[in-house]
């Protein structure tokens, strides 16, 4: 089905956000309409998991991990599904993937989230 393009993703400290976007301009509009929209991702050495889903009627569903800093939409006229994360934690870091359509897959957008650092002190 070819691969969707994708954007947004990068480093990021913990605590911080980003938005990743994912066009879908290559898929006929009721194709597009008529089957959900999700993101997943894949963290080394793990399965993909699903992060977030909307279905038809627009209604949404996160995995526990993500709920309530997690927010995916999407802009009909743009044929663009978004994911916007907050709160970003270490275990967030993965590769992200959009799917929409049928069976249409995003290239894939790699997010990694850095800790905010300890301090050590040495003293003799």
């Amino acid at each position: 089905q070819g691969q969707l393009p994708q954007s947004g993703g990068g480093l990021v400290q913990a605590g911080g956000s980003l938005t990743l976007s994912c066009t879908a301009s290559r898929i006929i509009t009721s194709v597009l309409n008529s089957n959900p929209v999700a993101w997943y991702r894949q963290a080394p050495g793990k399965e993909r998991e699903l992060v977030a889903i909307m279905t038809v009627l627009g209604s949404t569903n996160y995995a526990d991990d993500v709920k309530g800093r997690f927010t995916i939409s999407k802009d009909n006229a743009k044929k663009k599904v978004y994911l916007q994360m907050n709160n970003l934690k270490l275990e967030d870091t993965a590769v992200y993937y959009c799917k929409a359509g049928s069976d249409y897959w995003g290239q894939g957008t790699q997010v990694t989230v850095w800790g905010q650092g300890t301090q050590v002190t040495v003293s003799s």
